[in-house]
């Protein structure tokens, strides 16, 4: 009977190899070739993304964990994470495997103590990375909030960190804003969704209002406080938005995505000091259910 490896169970199978190397760098022109495979070392980052252990436990089967690292690193740097999810998506696209039904909603993800002790002072602050390094105190701790728009089927299209106690309502609009699936052929990006649903925590008149400019229908139920509101003012008040409770049915995909999501324990919990590094974390959880919705 064969036997196979505890920790090699979730490495890439052949089909998703094949289908990732061609949105891999270019490997460089000059100096000495790689001594460890290309392969070996994306499957040590995301053996790391899954279990969420601490680099130097990566299983020596992958080769040094530095190495490992290292590669996690430069790429979160240069955007190559970010740049392979987004070409994912385009392919899904392009193979009518994205219903564009998308749900708005936020996940809080606890830090770990390993996330503190990052530099504040401007002089040491890497480009990019928010004074706040996203962390922030919520009631459920010290924490790291991830807003996401995800599709029908369970697949993030847009995302973006903030501290723990930042609210949902004010960040729908920028997610939304931030959906940008490339055409494979010739084309500006698809941005705009066919339909959102988020729940009553988004229900605002700004995000209304942007959503009918942006001619985007919307299932948002409304507040309490809001529908007691118009009905006070009588006919002055308006109609109330239109709302579809079948549809609204759908909006436990984002709760789903967030539930796959979360497998990935170095995602459900940061143990990364940079906002930075961990969205590249949250790419590459996303990169592997890319990878398994298209082989």
């Amino acid at each position: 009977m064969v036997s196979v490896d505890a920790c090699a169970r979730h490495d890439l199978t052949d089909a998703q190899w094949e289908l990732l190397e061609p949105l891999l760098p270019a490997p460089p022109s000059r100096g000495r070739p790689r001594r460890y495979g290309l392969r070996s070392m994306i499957d040590a980052v995301r053996w790391r993304t899954r279990v969420g252990a601490p680099w130097r436990d990566v299983p020596a089967r992958y080769g040094p964990w530095w190495r490992a690292y290292a590669l996690y690193r430069a790429w979160q740097a240069d955007g190559t994470w970010e740049r392979i999810e987004a070409a994912l998506v385009a392919r899904a696209d392009a193979a009518g495997k994205i219903a564009w039904r998308v749900s708005v909603d936020s996940t809080t993800c606890r830090a770990h103590v390993h996330a503190a002790g990052a530099r504040r002072d401007s002089a040491l602050r890497v480009d990019g990375e928010p004074a706040d390094h996203a962390l922030g105190a919520s009631r459920g701790g010290w924490s790291t909030k991830v807003h996401a728009a995800v599709d029908a089927r369970c697949g993030v299209l847009a995302r973006l960190l903030t501290a723990g106690q930042v609210g949902d309502c004010p960040m729908m609009v920028p997610v939304l804003e931030a959906i940008g699936v490339a055409r494979t052929g010739p084309g500006r990006p698809r941005k705009r969704p066919e339909r959102v649903l988020a729940d009553k925590a988004y229900s605002s008149r700004a995000n209304r209002a942007w959503l009918v400019a942006h001619h985007i229908r919307a299932t948002i139920p409304v507040k309490a406080d809001q529908a007691a509101n118009r009905a006070r003012r009588g006919s002055r008040g308006g109609r109330p938005p239109a709302f579809d409770p079948i549809a609204y049915k759908d909006r436990n995909t984002v709760e789903r995505c967030f539930g796959h999501l979360k497998q990935h324990r170095a995602f459900a919990t940061r143990y990364d000091k940079l906002a930075m590094r961990y969205q590249a974390t949250t790419h590459i959880a996303s990169i592997n259910h890319w990878l398994k919705r298209l082989t």
